[in-house]
């Protein structure tokens, strides 16, 4: 479901918000209202996963994007089909081993990996699919 900005978000979740270690500023749009008020795309099951990962990866998950307002998305070059337009996180590598996070991330049940120089993007598509962006190849094989 998609809040206009976090602020709506909140009102509207804030009783039955059951992710501790995720906040609904971290997911929603970054564009700083150059293209929206900060969207926020709410998935439950996708914030399910995102707590599974964590879990399972022991320690906190940087989030770097989540939802994108569709301004937003092409402005940082995001495809246009992008699953960042409804709910989608990368998840900054640093200080996880680059195997250990993409483990998490498939036993926690996502299905969209895109393998990144810095970033691990991670989505709950119903065609799994694996990608690497440019540069990142030789980084994640081992």
């Amino acid at each position: 479901m998609l809040y206009a900005n976090p602020e709506s978000a909140v009102r509207a979740l804030s009783a039955s918000w059951r992710w501790p270690h995720f906040a609904v500023r971290e997911l929603a749009c970054r564009c700083a209202g150059r293209f929206c008020s900060g969207q926020y795309w709410h998935d439950a099951e996708f914030l399910d996963a995102l707590e599974d990962m964590r879990a399972r990866a022991g320690r906190p998950l940087v989030l770097t994007s989540g939802h994108r307002c569709a301004g937003w998305n092409a402005a940082v070059g995001g495809a246009p089909l992008s699953r960042h337009k409804q709910i989608a996180a990368d998840i900054q590598i640093a200080g996880h081993s680059r195997g250990a996070l993409l483990d998490a991330a498939i036993e926690a049940g996502f299905t969209g990996l895109g393998l990144g120089r810095s970033f691990l993007h991670v989505d709950r598509r119903a065609r799994p699919a694996r990608w690497y962006y440019s540069g990142s190849e030789r980084l994640w094989i081992q």
